[in-house]
């Protein structure tokens, strides 16, 4: 699950900071303001990646995935992008989780088989 979910996490990264660029463009903004939250959520998709397998990592992922989609009040298009990442977001909770279900159960009996062949 680590692997898939720290993939759609790094995209994330780069999507929110080319969001910055364009919302930068807003007058309405300021500039040190859209750093500042762009950063802050880049910097948590970077902490994420090494978080996602502890208690709550895929929850606060999930609110990631809920603040990127709520950009899109000042960057529209983060509407549509914040869907597709919170889509990749479960394809890589839901299809990580059935991969490291695998890993265990081969492993297991990897391991019974091994001390089958040993007695």
């Amino acid at each position: 699950m680590r692997t898939l979910c720290s993939s759609t996490l790094i995209g994330e990264f780069f999507v929110i900071g080319f969001a910055g660029l364009v919302a930068m463009k807003d007058p309405g903004l300021s500039v040190s303001t859209v750093w500042l939250v762009s950063g802050l959520a880049m910097l948590l998709c970077v902490l994420l990646c090494g978080t996602v397998t502890r208690p709550g990592g895929v929850a606060l992922g999930w609110a990631l995935q809920i603040a990127l989609i709520a950009s899109g009040v000042f960057v529209p298009t983060m509407y549509f992008m914040g869907a597709v990442f919170a889509a990749l977001w479960w394809a890589s909770v839901h299809f990580g989780r059935k991969v490291d279900e695998a890993k265990a159960r081969f492993a297991a009996q990897a391991q019974s088989s091994s001390t089958a062949d040993a007695a």
